[in-house]
């Protein structure tokens, strides 16, 4: 939310500068996370002076240029080249002089500089509105009014006003600043204590407020009070569209909001001066005398400000004609057909309270934040609706030529009043740590206006103010109490407390922890996505086990993710759109699913590769991801999680070209390969993705806490590579298997390190297994014919078998 420091003066007198008062907003709890200096002109005018030309001669070596002197109230005259086709001699001019930054319209900033043009001294330059951001005209020079003074600074003549403006981040419970007024009664609030003496906050006048005709008699017809508890609204008659006054304008635009008209703006000025949301109907879209809120039929079409047709739900609140047609969608969005235009001349204003949670509701619904929205959902004030009116209603008068032709019409069936709270001094005082005086207290609450209705001993009974939505029990009293009383006046007493550890530990975190170290070690980021997913990533899940909710937020994220694929793809996806390229990253996270009547959750640890393994250099260059590197990075995962007993299978999942199981008996750890993506068509996916999802709950359980240290071996190892021919059907983990098993004790380990697949080279369902076999004697050196020995035996026994034989 933005607030203007100038803004604040409107209402309040005080002298602190623009950055204590920051300072104070923070302490109060609004805090300020940014403060910016906004200019009415960008650069101010800075450098910028009126001048007279005193003589215009043409350029020697341009014609289009001309060579002046102009006046700019010093000793000398500056001499000029101007290219303006309207420039003339005894012309008041505006002049940029040397050293000037120009902000113009369009375009990047620049700075003035004595040069040469043509050949010819040029000392400065003579502006058109244009150039120095006070306007869109490049019809020529600005010429100023010959009463004007000479050497006078831009500045002035324009009447430039600066501004400084902050960015307080809100919290959703502060519905009571939610506007200037709203925060300028919380800092005379603070100054108030802060300086032990009344600082009150000037609301603008409306005494004179009065209809000068009743040509306009609506009916108002509130059909559930509940959800609309206030609805007050009048009409105003003969409306001129234009621009608005300048201050008016630029307090609009200190705080990011363009201006658009005089009638627009005006119920945008009093949204953020009250508080209170104004929504204008042209009065023609009435279609008669009355007006009903009411609630309409499932999937009644309403096209609204956007020109897009949305299909309205039974609990959306709207405001209808007297053709009960929909006009606007209660404190949320306008209607395409009912809004101020161009030719707009009598509205009908509104003022209303709606129900918080119903504008929450809607709004998400449809998916339409707007600036009104946002204020009901947190909780509008119900007091100040007439008073909202009126202010506008003024403006419109005295801006816009209107005259006010109704009086002020007000459903409101069931008061709203002050909430009563018991307050006990003593639990202030517990609650806040320190002893503030009694006086003290008082005082913070009357500058709240939280007036003491009653007093029982040390308890008071305190009504607090119907803008303070949240402010319901004792303790909300004692938290507007320390805001003002400051945060920072309570002492810190110097001990620092320590819980001891109880020795009991959540060991699925301690292992995150750890493979986390690991991976983050190797490189890899951690990410974390959404639970949901989009229908592009999903492949055939039986609709049925996808498990679906009514995520109001975004209509598109309404299935809970099957798998954990569908994330990593769309991380690749945002990230290869943003020339990312080389992408290694891991999550711990959850995926969803209906089974057997139930929903069940299952824990994973996702690793995604993509792109390049790690960054080259001009000697080295970048070494490709690929399904090798990927399996590595598992086995240390799971070597360092200390899980024995492992096998491996191919892995049969559509969702991947190929790829590779590693389960203990029927118990599945993890699964790794690339993934196809052509059963991702509408992914926009360059490069191969590798994955590797762990079923964390089954590796967790797999855990050994007992690890067998062995010395190193003294004696060397022996390696023998060899090419197998097999028939398809054969696994590798099944020929690990046999190898072992001939092997015995000196067998060390079998890694499979190539695969080769050629119909023409090997023949029909024939493949190739490249297989390292590493042999070792823990007692002696081997010897060669020792281990031709066994390769021999190995391949014997492989041979019987499966058929196998050597390429």
């Amino acid at each position: 939310m933005k607030i203007s420091y100038n803004w604040l003066k409107d209402y309040l007198t005080f002298e602190e500068t623009p950055q204590r008062l920051g300072e104070i907003l923070t302490e109060i709890g609004l805090e300020v996370e940014g403060l910016e200096k906004v200019e009415s002109v960008p650069g101010g005018l800075a450098g910028i002076v009126t001048g007279e030309v005193r003589s215009v001669e043409p350029h020697p070596n341009a014609d289009r240029l001309q060579k002046t002197t102009v006046d700019v109230g010093e000793s000398e005259l500056l001499h000029i080249v101007c290219g303006a086709p309207n420039v003339a001699q005894g012309q008041k001019v505006v002049v940029a002089v040397p050293g000037t930054m120009l902000y113009p319209e369009d375009g990047e900033p620049f700075k003035i500089r004595k040069s040469k043009i043509r050949g010819e001294v040029s000392e400065g330059m003579i502006c058109a509105e244009d150039e120095i951001g006070l306007g869109t005209s490049h019809d020529g020079i600005m010429v100023l009014d010959p009463e004007v003074k000479i050497g006078q600074p831009a500045a002035e003549l324009f009447e430039v006003t600066t501004d400084y403006v902050y960015e307080i981040g809100l919290t959703p419970n502060r519905s009571d600043a939610t506007s200037h007024l709203g925060v300028a009664r919380d800092l005379a609030a603070a100054l108030t204590y802060q300086h032990d003496k009344p600082y009150e906050v000037k609301l603008p006048d409306v005494r004179q407020f009065h209809a000068d005709s009743v040509d306009h008699d609506i009916s108002v017809h509130v059909e559930d009070s509940t959800l609309c508890p206030r609805y007050s609204s009048l009409t105003v008659s003969g409306l001129k569209l234009g621009p608005s006054p300048k201050w008016m304008s630029d307090r609009l635009k200190a705080i990011g909001v363009r201006p658009i008209n005089n009638v627009v703006d005006i119920t945008n000025f009093i949204l953020h001066e009250t508080g209170q949301p104004l929504h204008a109907f042209d009065l023609r879209a009435l279609k008669g005398s009355h007006v009903y809120v009411e609630c309409l039929k499932e999937n009644t079409a309403f096209v609204t400000l956007d020109e897009v047709e949305r299909k309205l739900t039974a609990n959306d609140l709207m405001i209808c004609n007297s053709d009960h047609e929909p006009m606007c969608i209660a404190g949320v969005f306008g209607g395409a057909h009912s809004g101020v235009t161009a030719d707009t001349k009598d509205i009908f204003l509104e003022s209303a309270h709606f129900n918080a949670t119903s504008v929450r509701k809607s709004s998400v619904w449809h998916n339409l934040r707007t600036d009104a929205a946002r204020v009901f959902e947190k909780g509008s004030d119900p007091s100040v609706t007439t008073y909202a009116l009126k202010r506008a209603a003024l403006l419109f008068k005295e801006f816009a030529n209107g005259s006010i032709t109704s009086q002020v019409s007000d459903e409101y069936k069931e008061k709203i009043e002050r909430k009563a709270v018991k307050v006990r001094l003593p639990q202030i005082r517990k609650i806040v740590g320190v002893e503030i005086p009694e006086e003290k207290i008082l005082t913070i609450l009357e500058a709240l206006q939280m007036e003491v209705v009653s007093r029982k001993e040390d308890e008071l009974e305190i009504a607090v103010p119907t803008s303070k939505v949240d402010v319901v029990r004792e303790a909300d009293v004692i938290e507007e109490v320390l805001r003002i009383y400051g945060f920072n006046n309570i002492p810190i007493d110097g001990k620092m407390e320590i819980a001891l550890d109880s020795g009991e530990r959540d060991m699925q975190l301690v292992y995150q922890d750890k493979v986390s170290s690991i991976l983050s070690g190797m490189g890899f980021d951690e990410t974390m996505a959404l639970s949901f997913t989009l229908p592009r990533f999903l492949t055939d899940e039986s609709d049925d086990a996808l498990v679906r909710i009514n995520n109001t937020s975004n209509k598109d994220l309404e299935i809970m993710r099957p798998d954990m694929v569908g994330s990593a793809l769309s991380i690749v996806e945002y990230n290869q759109k943003r020339q990312n390229e080389s992408l290694r990253f891991y999550e711990f996270g959850r995926s969803y699913k209906y089974i057997n009547d139930g929903f069940t959750e299952k824990s994973h640890l996702a690793i995604t590769i993509s792109g390049n393994e790690e960054a080259g250099n001009w000697v080295m260059p970048e070494p490709p991801a690929g399904f090798y590197y990927l399996k590595s990075v598992v086995m240390q995962i799971l070597e360092g999680l200390n899980i024995k007993g492992l096998q491996e299978s191919m892995l049969t999942d559509k969702k991947y070209r190929y790829g590779v199981r590693i389960h203990r008996g029927k118990t599945e750890v993890a699964r790794f390969g690339l993934i196809d993506l052509s059963q991702f068509p509408s992914t926009d996916i360059r490069n191969d993705v590798y994955f590797a999802d762990i079923d964390w709950s089954a590796a967790v359980q797999m855990v050994s806490t007992v690890r067998t240290i062995a010395p190193i071996s003294k004696y060397p190892t022996v390696e023998r590579d060899l090419a197998l021919i097999v028939t398809s059907d054969v696994t590798f983990q099944e020929i690990r298997k046999e190898i072992g098993k001939v092997g015995g004790r000196l067998i060390r380990e079998v890694d499979l390190f190539d695969v080769y697949e050629d119909e023409e080279q090997l023949g029909e369902g024939k493949r190739s297994y490249g297989v390292k076999m590493v042999f070792s004697d823990p007692e002696k050196t081997l010897k060669d014919k020792e281990v031709d020995k066994k390769v021999s035996k190995i391949l014997d026994n492989l041979q019987k078998k499966w058929g196998i034989y050597l390429r």
